[in-house]
């Protein structure tokens, strides 16, 4: 934790190898969000009006209490912990503060939103499907922007640190060369 508050993980090539992997994994996380999103519904507020309410028309059910009680449970924590991660190493990305505050808010509230909007379409009104449809494309674009912004901040410091390696070996190989020359008779 020492490293990535102090920003590190920048300098450390095992940290930003840690990091890529799990941005890459992460990634992998959003594209599944986004077909297991469209398996059941797409962006029409009708289609997602019947997937949480039911449909006599396909002969679905509507989503019980039970099962959308587990689905939160597990969506909830997870949700947590990806937005907390993200959002936390994007504190070190040179964003403005406000910029950050921004990117912040939005993931965790979009995450908060999508979640919040299912049982607000089931149990509440159907006119809450447009949140739903709305908080969905907030969490994922805000999920794709987190991922490829910390990406391009990763890549950024290694090559930074490569050209520092550079410039440092350069000035090690001119300071022995100096002191050769120095010793030459």
């Amino acid at each position: 934790m020492r490293v990535l508050q102090s920003g590190g993980f920048q300098n450390n090539p095992f940290m930003r190898l840690t990091l890529a992997l799990t941005l890459l994994l992460l990634a992998g996380f959003t594209v599944t969000n986004f077909l297991l999103y469209f398996s059941k519904m797409d962006l029409s507020p009708g289609s997602v009006v019947s997937y949480y309410n039911g449909s006599e028309e396909e002969f679905r059910q509507p989503r019980s209490y039970q099962s959308m009680l587990e689905v939160t449970h597990s969506h909830l924590a997870v949700m947590a912990l990806v937005v907390l991660l993200l959002t936390h190493l994007l504190i070190f990305a040179p964003y403005s503060s406000r910029g950050k505050i921004a990117f912040i808010s939005v993931a965790f509230l979009s995450a908060l939103f999508s979640e919040a909007s299912s049982w607000l379409v089931r149990f509440v009104h159907p006119d809450f499907a447009w949140l739903k449809v709305l908080s969905f494309l907030a969490l994922q674009l805000s999920l794709v922007f987190l991922l490829f912004s910390l990406g391009m901040f990763l890549w950024k410091s290694a090559s930074r640190q490569r050209v520092m390696q550079k410039v440092l070996l350069e000035a090690e190989t001119e300071e022995e060369l100096a002191e050769e020359e120095a010793h030459l008779p």
